[in-house]
């Protein structure tokens, strides 16, 4: 019988979140795991047994039959190929992946077209992509053409961010990646073109700059929107404006070399600039009634990681008790904004308004 939950990453800072929350409702069944079992141990005994501890690299071969008792694997690492997912899809174990890496993402939802998946996996989940996706379709829904979708997304440095996603931030300040414009794929460069965004009366205008989060590339196919954008910003503007002006300079490319990445990493790392407050704004550009009409999404909360994480615990509670069809889907194709409402107006801000 299928009835256990192994996180992977389980005992970080996304992952031990989620483990918390779903060992609350489900306690004994959830495996917080990773490579090194004395931190998956120690991380356990917070939870006075509702977790439990599972030593598991995923970087190396693995007894199949481990997933012949496991509902449900939620991945919280970043991986360099699909092998495992594959894996756990085949066997008929739900999956769903908490990690941003575009390119992984569409070879795993490439592989699910070809039908061999007997469990369901969801992608995009978290804030960027999750509930990003989950606002746009939102937006979508209100208008009857859509023509565009521009999101924007602003980061607190103030904010405890796990040592994975400061080393995917950086390493994506100075590379090219595609956007769809009119339904063409167009190359564009990170920490290029910036927009001032408002993001509400709090928080105010703020630059952002083109960043390569996955949710771009997905809802374009998925919502079928012939443009989509997304960028980010931080809460303290001079280094938002500081990283667009050493992109200009040319200087960004000092990133590749190995120490000066590292020490990038560190001082994020180190550094606590301003407060912990995220802001997501969608803005749907479209018609109603054959009338122009604008459709702006804007949430506003704290700890993005914990919002990472409780979108990620909600998903997973709904793969563990309900039967979706089998193969890969992203989060906006299985799961609306009005499924998360309740839960996440006690946890943050929702404004949306069609002008």
């Amino acid at each position: 019988m299928k009835d256990s939950i192994i996180v992977v990453g389980g005992y970080g800072h996304v992952g031990g979140t989620i483990c918390k929350e779903l060992g609350e409702v489900l306690p004994g069944k959830v495996y917080a795991a990773g490579r090194k079992r004395a931190p998956a141990e120690a991380f356990c005994r917070e939870t006075d047994g509702k977790v439990l501890p599972l030593q598991l690299d995923i970087s190396k071969p693995f007894d199949a039959s481990l997933l012949e008792s496991v509902r449900l694997v939620v991945m919280c690492l970043d991986q360099t190929d699909t092998a495992f997912a594959e894996a756990c899809l085949r066997s008929g174990t739900n999956y769903m992946d908490v990690s941003a890496n575009g390119v992984f993402l569409t070879d795993l939802e490439q592989w699910g077209r070809l039908g061999e998946a007997s469990g369901t996996g969801v992608l995009s989940i978290g804030l960027a992509p999750g509930l990003t996706n989950l606002l746009a379709g939102e937006a979508q829904r209100l208008l009857e053409e859509t023509a565009q979708l521009d999101i924007s997304i602003m980061l607190g440095l103030g904010d405890k961010h796990g040592r994975a996603a400061i080393e995917w931030t950086v390493d994506n300040l100075c590379i090219d990646f595609e956007v769809t414009q009119e339904h063409y794929r167009v190359k564009v460069a990170s920490f290029t073109d910036g927009k001032l965004i408002d993001f509400g009366a709090e928080l105010g205008r703020k630059k952002a700059y083109r960043f390569p989060f996955s949710d771009q590339q997905t809802l374009a196919q998925t919502l079928g929107v012939p443009t989509v954008s997304t960028r980010l910003g931080f809460d303290q503007e001079w280094m938002t404006r500081g990283v667009a002006g050493l992109r200009t300079l040319g200087i960004h490319r000092l990133l590749k070399r190995s120490w000066i990445r590292q020490a990038a990493i560190e001082s994020f790392e180190r550094w606590k600039l301003g407060d912990d407050r995220f802001a997501i704004k969608v803005e749907a550009q479209g018609s109603v009634d054959n009338k122009e009409t604008k459709v702006e999404c804007l949430l506003q909360g704290r700890d993005q990681s914990k919002m990472t994480a409780l979108v990620a615990a909600e998903v997973a509670k709904s793969l563990y008790t309900t039967e979706f069809s089998p193969g890969v889907f992203h989060i906006e194709q299985l799961f609306r904004l009005e499924q998360m409402r309740d839960w996440l107006e006690k946890q943050a801000s929702l404004t949306v308004a069609v002008r």
